[in-house]
């Protein structure tokens, strides 16, 4: 008899547990849960003014470090470099921008940073790219800003 009433009780106690937790879920639903906090009014919509830009820094001329130098610098100067890697060929003679989102005004803001002539900022769009812009370093590289710094 003992072993059945504490079987009873516990039943008892789950029910209760049981209807308290529905109760509060309905009461969740109906008020739409709690609300979140509003946003400070910078970040309250993305804004791609003063996200930082991303980009890859790609070799094109085969010399080794020349790429952790520039995304080091371009780190520094809050660009956001998401990858860094070798260009299709190693015999690009003066290093270039490759605009990829088609704001070109920001590709031309970088090649000014890094040194690179306004000529050699290109337009070169695809799908396969997440990168705003590529930084294709050529056998020019001794001229532009980061090895001019040094």
């Amino acid at each position: 008899m003992k072993r059945r009433t504490t079987i009873t009780n516990l039943l008892d106690a789950a029910i209760v547990l049981l209807v308290l937790f529905i109760g509060l879920q309905a009461y969740g639903i109906a008020t739409d849960g709690p609300r979140p906090l509003p946003l400070p009014a910078a970040t309250a919509a993305h804004d791609t003014a003063h996200s930082p830009v991303q980009i890859n820094v790609l070799n094109g001329c085969g010399v080794a470090g020349v790429g952790l130098t520039m995304t080091k610098f371009c780190r520094q100067a809050s660009y956001d470099v998401v990858e860094m890697g070798n260009y299709r060929s190693f015999d690009v003679q003066e290093s270039m921008v490759i605009d990829r989102s088609g704001k070109k005004e920001e590709a031309q803001r970088l090649a000014a940073l890094l040194g690179i002539r306004p000529g050699n900022v290109v337009q070169q769009f695809s799908n396969e790219h997440i990168v705003a812009a590529s930084v294709v370093i050529g056998r020019d590289y001794r001229s532009l800003t980061p090895w001019k710094q040094q």
